[in-house]
């Protein structure tokens, strides 16, 4: 698939994986909406997005994937611009790593709203948009989707829901020409968390790296789909 002139919607686009995603697109010529809970921070990263590209192809929008009325106004924002939309990319997400015992109700509901129910609401509120040019939906889930452990309550929790409701969603949509997969990574050289990536990180799987496979999917022959994607360092780091 020829990618030029194509229209992208990135949510938590300002930085770590979702930049690197909003940044292999643009390289493509894609136009690209990112999000972010700050329209400072969206209108910034659009902003460096378009110097390293040459192009001005990148707007930011501000949107807490949590609030449904957010992402129905970024998602008009982003038509009213660009006249339409082919491409979803549900990245936004966050992590907070616990015992049970000491893991806070507040904590949970951050996780979960922003983690899962965040990708719902990305799925309705761009689902016309997408059945009207045959688009292409990706959820970034994670390894910790499949794989718990100890501390990950909550993040287990949203990471599972989002795999199994992209899984969900595929079905639900093939037959409206809507393409659905999502993809999983390991250890990400991000802003995750509070990380500040840098030389330790080399190891680890690149923003860059899952804005490829992303590009790779886009250009899959129509035939097929790879609705899920696992991704992981291929020379994990040894402690």
């Amino acid at each position: 698939m020829e990618l030029k002139d194509k229209v992208a919607f990135v949510t938590g686009g300002s930085k770590g994986i979702g930049y690197g995603i909003a940044k292999s697109l643009a390289k493509e010529g894609v136009k690209v909406a990112i999000t972010s809970r700050s329209l400072e921070s969206a209108g910034e990263a659009a902003i460096k997005l378009n110097k390293e590209i040459g192009q001005d192809l990148a707007l930011g929008v501000k949107a807490d994937v949590r609030h449904y009325d957010d992402l129905t106004k970024a998602v008009e924002q982003t038509i009213d611009k660009f006249g339409q939309l082919d491409f979803v990319i549900a990245n936004a997400g966050l992590g907070h790593y616990a015992n049970i015992q000491d893991l806070t109700p507040e904590q949970w509901s951050e996780t979960i709203d922003t983690n899962l129910t965040g990708v719902f609401n990305t799925a309705k509120t761009t689902l016309d948009a997408l059945k009207k040019t045959k688009g292409y939906f990706i959820s970034i889930s994670s390894l910790a989707g499949t794989n718990f452990f100890a501390n990950g309550s909550a993040y287990n929790a949203s990471k599972f829901g989002v795999t199994g409701f992209t899984q969900a969603l595929m079905l639900d949509v093939r037959d409206l020409g809507v393409k659905v997969s999502t993809i999983m990574p390991g250890s990400v050289a991000s802003h995750f968390n509070g990380n500040n990536p840098g030389p330790k990180d080399d190891w680890k799987i690149q923003p860059e790296d899952i804005g490829e496979m992303t590009v790779d999917l886009f250009k899959m022959n129509p035939r097929t789909l790879p609705s899920k994607v696992e991704m992981r360092p291929s020379q994990p780091s040894k402690k």
